[in-house]
């Protein structure tokens, strides 16, 4: 009588057979990409015949090395920053002085940018947060609640006040605009603000300020930031959106008052954003619209974003002087910071006082 075939042996033996031949070309495909790389980084004229051959020979892998070098020299472009020249600059601004002043409805999207004049960094910038950990490099900390407002949130500020700006939606987690003294209602901050913490568990949700970071033991996932409720005694949470994380409070990401801010639009302008991430967040550039129907949008930032191919204007210079010429262009008067008012506007709806302990 026959024996039946090992057919689970032979079967193993196949895929350990496929997996070790496909380690092999890997490994012979690395070899390659190492040499050809090599051969390219040559001028042309010192290569030896072998070299040139070798070229030749590996011509897939010259094209995918090049394509990749394409990719490199393209990414690196984006991460430049560009100055407009000064004439240039006064130019563009008095478009958009123009334009600030013929708006209907008048949105603001700000960003990590307008802050970087209080020195606190930014994210994708040549010396951002993300830009210094891809280099491997230690970030270092600031007490943010020392942090006072920029030129540009006083002129947010000023141009609400003035019925010119009707909403202003920020990335920005570090409370400037409230601290400059932009009304609540006129604010959505999309991430959170680090200086408010809630109860979740008292209905409404109950906020508290507090004149320090909040966020010193939250993390991804893990919001409870270790105090009480003074009122029903239960753990209070910070109110950061983190990557990953879909915001959920209606204060202070108020998504609400920046989806109907957003539909009512007829310009909206970007400061200080590498909008990569607002990018994805449809409703505020009402691509449900044809695109002429769409609001008009004008940009300000140093580095390309991925909104400037769609923009009626783009301004590189710094947020702080793109701002004070904008206010001198509309015969506007800035407004200096004064620590003490904004505590008695902004924040006169939210509860002060002494945090209890941690528990």
């Amino acid at each position: 009588m026959e024996e039946e075939p090992d057919t689970g042996n032979s079967s193993r033996a196949e895929r350990k057979a496929l997996e070790k031949a496909k380690i092999l070309q890997r490994e012979r495909e690395r070899k390659v990409f190492t040499l050809v790389g090599r051969v390219l980084k040559k001028p042309e004229a010192e290569r030896s015949e072998e070299e040139a051959a070798a070229l030749l020979l590996h011509r897939e892998a010259v094209d995918e090395l090049c394509r990749r070098q394409i990719r490199r020299n393209v990414l690196k472009r984006k991460q430049e920053e560009v100055y407009d020249a000064a004439d240039e600059l006064k130019s563009k601004v008095k478009q958009l002085a123009a334009a600030v002043q013929q708006a209907n409805h008048l949105v603001v999207y700000t960003g990590a940018g307008i802050s970087t004049a209080a020195s606190i960094p930014d994210y994708r910038g040549p010396n951002g947060v993300w830009t210094q950990l891809q280099r491997g490099l230690t970030i270092g900390s600031s007490d943010l609640s020392k942090a006072e407002p920029t030129v540009t949130h006083m002129c947010i500020r000023m141009l609400h006040k003035e019925k010119l700006v009707k909403h202003v939606v920020s990335q920005n987690c570090d409370g400037l605009h409230l601290r400059s003294g932009l009304p609540r209602e006129a604010l959505s901050e999309l991430h959170g603000n680090m200086f408010i913490e809630v109860c979740t568990a008292c209905s409404p949700a109950r906020e508290f300020l507090r004149l320090f970071d909040v966020t010193e033991r939250t993390s991804l996932h893990r919001h409870g930031t270790g105090r009480r409720c003074s009122h029903c005694g239960s753990e209070l949470r910070d109110t950061i959106v983190h990557f990953g994380e879909r915001g959920t409070l209606e204060q202070p990401l108020n998504w609400k008052g920046a989806a109907e801010a957003a539909k009512e639009a007829d310009i909206i302008l970007c400061l200080g954003s590498s909008l990569k991430v607002l990018k994805k967040y449809a409703c505020l550039w009402s691509m449900n619209r044809p695109a002429n129907k769409r609001p008009k949008l004008y940009i300000v930032n140093l580095q390309w974003t991925p909104k400037d191919d769609l923009a009626v204007l783009k301004i590189h210079g710094k947020c702080d002087n793109v701002m004070s010429l904008l206010m001198e262009e509309l015969g506007i008067q800035i407004p200096k910071y004064s620590r003490r008012p904004h505590l008695q506007s902004s924040y006169a709806s939210l509860p002060r006082g002494d945090p209890k302990p941690y528990s």
